[in-house]
């Protein structure tokens, strides 16, 4: 697009257009978060017209980032980058006619779609689409294709003007980070959690992270790569708070008093505590972990049940039914497979059992637990924390990391 065109990303809802009354919430949290993570870039003025985001760009040679950072933002179907013409059918063509021939070197077949909002338009969606179809094709060796073009020019009859496109961009889908409170994820370093935060942040959560380690028992791998995830997942989220947990001292415990099939099932519910304690500190309602029916030991039905009885806060998991394959899949389109098989030592597998227990019985955890200090423990570990705290873009601060340590 040249430089002196009036452009805007034309952004259609998702979710967000089926929820009557309540629909200026989500389209106020869409805005917010769209001007976060495009914080670094010139977009002007935001303005709801019916299912539609329409947002000015200022300077058109930004439209690329525009668009690379709008594909991330959920509640977004799809959008436009789009010019901006007035309400007649010579400038309409004349539009149509500069988009085609700055995407044409591409495409041999198109179909114009057009959508009348202001109905005083003295043309119906139909006749535009004949006459600048005619036009194009009078200008260009292009075939028309109305069931699998190449090109796609979209025209949107708008109170204010026409919009015309190439097409429409694939949107991130879901809902507005935030709209559906905030919860905080057992960030392991691994394949899944990832892709189990990124499904949640599609739902509408805004998420922070916890992860548990055990260095200087074992190496800094594990944080360093709790890091690199944390910071990747801020291109979805603008802002991401990780608090590290110790837990080898934990362990230790564990380890010293409680049977040894039972560790990896003590260690969980350990986690879980101490992860609701941050939670509930932080004012997240609900806790989510990258746990896959059957996956390991600690992920059968029993173990799992067990496990989640000690949580003061329900504990969500995206990927209950996925297998290994559909997540690594998504984490590669994610982005996050490469960090996450880096190898490391995690806290989960220093001093495990060689048989762990598989169909643990809660009044057997209950007196293993019997013979710990679990209130201590807990307070402990709380106590002892570090927190990290990540934002994107890369201006905002992306690698500003504030340590704190402080009871909760």
């Amino acid at each position: 697009m040249s430089g002196g065109d009036k452009l805007f990303l034309i952004g259609r809802y998702h979710e967000i257009g089926l929820k009557g009354r309540n629909r200026w919430r989500f389209v106020e949290a869409l805005k917010e978060n769209l001007r976060m993570l495009c914080a670094d870039l010139p977009l002007g003025a935001m303005r709801a017209e019916g299912r539609r985001l329409v947002v000015e760009i200022t300077d058109a040679n930004a439209v690329a980032r525009i668009r690379e950072r709008a594909e991330r933002v959920f509640g977004l179907q799809n959008f436009s980058i789009s010019r901006r013409t007035p309400l007649a059918i010579a400038d309409i063509v004349a539009a149509a006619m500069v988009t085609v021939a700055e995407a044409r070197a591409q495409h041999t077949t198109f179909r114009v779609s057009a959508r009348r909002t202001e109905k005083r338009f003295a043309l119906d969606s139909m006749a535009i689409e004949r006459l600048v179809g005619a036009a194009i094709v009078q200008a260009y060796p292009l075939r028309v294709d109305l069931e699998r073009p190449d090109l796609e020019v979209t025209i949107e009859i708008m109170p204010d003007g026409a919009y015309v496109a190439a097409g429409k961009l694939s949107g991130a889908g879901g809902l507005p980070v935030g709209v559906s409170g905030r919860g905080l994820v057992l960030l392991s370093g691994g394949i899944d959690s990832p892709v189990a935060a990124w499904r949640m942040m599609r739902r509408g959560l805004w998420l922070d992270f916890i992860h548990f380690h055990s260095y200087p028992l074992v190496s800094a791998a594990s944080r360093e790569k709790a890091e690199e995830l944390a910071e990747h997942l801020t291109r979805f989220q603008a802002q991401v708070n990780l608090t590290l947990i110790p837990f080898a001292e934990t362990q230790r415990a564990i380890v010293a008093r409680a049977p040894t099939p039972l560790r990896v099932v003590l260690y969980r519910r350990f986690m879980l505590r101490i992860a609701a304690a941050v939670a509930l500190h932080d004012g997240a309602r609900a806790l989510i972990t990258g746990e896959s029916l059957g996956q390991v030991a600690s992920q059968t039905l029993d173990n799992m049940t067990v496990i989640a009885e000690v949580a003061a806060l329900p504990v969500l998991r995206p990927l209950i039914g996925m297998d290994k394959n559909e997540i690594i899949e998504m984490a590669r389109r994610l982005g996050t497979f490469e960090t996450s098989i880096m190898p490391d030592q995690d806290c989960c597998s220093l001093f495990v059992p060689r048989h762990p227990e598989t169909h643990a019985q809660l009044d057997q955890v209950r007196a293993a637990e019997a013979m710990l200090d679990v209130e201590g423990m807990v307070a402990d570990a709380v106590a002892r924390r570090e927190i990290r705290r990540f934002s994107f873009p890369p201006s905002a601060g992306a690698h500003r990391f504030d340590d704190q340590v402080g009871e909760a």
